[in-house]
């Protein structure tokens, strides 16, 4: 069994079906087969897509994402989903180190495609409007793809502590191992309609919210537009949706629009970041909608852990391992802990990547004896719930995105007259992070925080700039000279 073979079957047998709905938008899932299979044969064929082959997606939320994603299958090929969010020096990156032979994306893109395509002539680009030549093409018979469970289906990339971002080398077993097992956990079923309106990019989203609905022959509801969450609420009702992944932030967000008793949800799944006790709290008193915490890392499919649907749900918990998947607390050493005794979460199971690509130096330190160390800090309870209580990476989340301090402090110290730099993350009640920067100027220079922000917007994802820049006289250091970041986020809290 491979992606390809388990989305035509279930397209196939629930062809009459609603399979994606956006805005007054429904397409079936015979059309959605039909589009997928019109355009692998393009891939196959005048486009020169070979099986192993590296395809990026670099899409905002549409329809057109979902038959690309699988048409990229279909053709034994590799999906590379791109962050829509991401300037072109950072894709270009990406693109590069994946050794990309061809990128899906639309006119809307076209400035930022230019820039790639200019940098990289090799460079094939494929717009998803063609879509619309479908509709006049015979229809084609659906492809046996022969690729198997161990062979590389996605390369997604996630930020890296180095600086760079790193390709997690995912398998067709490892996604359809997760898929399973998120189906159990949750009780998916063809009944079921997932409301999407994170990034489609995101692994979460991918796989919850595209994978496992589709799969089981249920539906995506792809919101529009999120402002305000009143029009989000409406396609809820509208489409009478039943599952809601989304990050902590939203739900605060959802509570203070005032959700009706009579919503068809049956339940809200938080995921991308930890829920705080508080949103959980406020969300709790003010919807009659199970929410439930959940846990899980790119490299892991992404899925980990979560509450029970049927509960005990523990506040402040990750909850327990999903079907098939272990979960351990181990020490630098790799020995397993006790209970209620704090180590690293290590996940074990065939939702684990194959590793990094091209890195099998940073592979050998995320794998140790078949465990995935997480890099979280954590426990587990007597209960046998699991809880995390910190990072060993220096990591932000903002929005459920990953971001590290290191990439931006590279591009800090590229603007003229900046000796030193260092990015913490400072709480944010509705991105839950956001970066913030510590400068030291170099002796005789002074430092325009607009322009150096200008300059950092220009290089980065928006969501990777600093809310401000604070400029010392010098970074705190230990005896050894490394940055105190401890002492930097004492600083930020004592400002607030």
């Amino acid at each position: 069994m491979n992606l390809a073979r388990a989305f035509a079957e279930s397209a196939e047998k629930h062809a009459s079906r609603i399979a994606l709905f956006h805005g007054d938008t429904e397409i079936t899932y015979e059309m959605l087969l039909r589009q997928t299979t019109w355009l692998a044969s393009q891939l196959a064929g005048a486009l020169g897509v070979q099986p192993g082959d590296r395809v990026a997606l670099w899409l905002k939320n549409c329809p057109e994402f979902i038959p690309a994603w699988f048409a990229v299958q279909f053709a034994g090929a590799v999906v590379v989903p791109i962050n829509n969010f991401l300037k072109p020096d950072e894709v270009q990156f990406m693109l590069e180190d994946a050794g990309v032979t061809l990128l899906i994306s639309d006119s809307s893109m076209a400035e930022s495609v230019s820039k790639l395509t200019a940098a990289r002539p090799s460079l094939r680009v494929w717009n998803v409007e063609h879509f619309a030549d479908c509709s006049r093409s015979p229809p084609f018979a659906v492809p046996v793809s022969s690729r198997s469970q161990g062979d590389l289906a996605v390369l997604i990339y996630t930020s890296g502590t180095t600086g760079h971002p790193k390709g997690a080398m995912l398998t067709h077993g490892n996604l359809l191992h997760n898929i399973e097992s998120c189906r159990q956990v949750l009780e998916a079923v063809p009944h079921d309609r997932f409301v999407v309106l994170l990034p489609l990019f995101h692994s979460f989203m991918m796989t919850v919210g595209m994978l496992l609905p589709l799969l089981v022959g249920g539906s995506m509801v792809i919101i529009r537009s999120l402002h305000p969450p009143k029009n989000i609420l409406a396609e809820i009702f509208h489409r009478q949706a039943t599952l809601l992944p989304a990050v902590p932030q939203f739900f605060r967000t959802l509570a203070h629009a005032g959700v009706p008793s009579d919503c068809p949800l049956r339940l809200c799944l938080s995921g991308g970041a930890p829920l705080p006790l508080e949103i959980l709290t406020e969300f709790t008193a003010k919807v009659a909608i199970p929410l439930i915490e959940g846990y899980g890392l790119s490299e892991a499919s992404p899925v980990v852990s979560l509450n029970p649907l049927r509960g005990p749900w523990k506040a402040g918990s990750i909850g327990l391992p999903i079907p098939d998947v272990e979960l351990s607390v181990q020490d630098e050493e790799g020995v397993v802990m006790g209970d209620n005794q704090t180590g690293e979460i290590c996940v074990r199971g065939g939702n684990v990547m194959l590793g990094y690509w091209n890195k099998p130096e940073e592979t050998s330190k995320a794998i140790r004896d078949g465990w995935l160390l997480t890099g979280d800090i954590g426990h587990r309870a007597s209960d046998g719930y699991y809880h995390i209580t910190d990072r060993k990476k220096d990591m932000l989340l903002v929005n459920g995105i990953n971001v590290y301090p290191r990439e931006i402090e590279e591009i800090l110290y590229k603007f003229p007259g900046v000796k030193e730099a260092a990015v913490i993350g400072i709480p944010d009640a509705r991105k839950g992070e956001q970066p913030l920067a510590f400068v030291v100027a170099a002796e005789g220079t002074t430092i325009d925080e607009k322009a150096l922000l200008h300059f950092v917007r220009e290089k980065l994802a928006d969501y990777k700039v600093p809310r401000r820049v604070e400029l010392l006289a010098a970074l705190p250091r230990n005896a050894t000279g490394k940055v105190l970041k401890t002492a930097l986020r004492q600083m930020a809290a004592r400002a607030t």
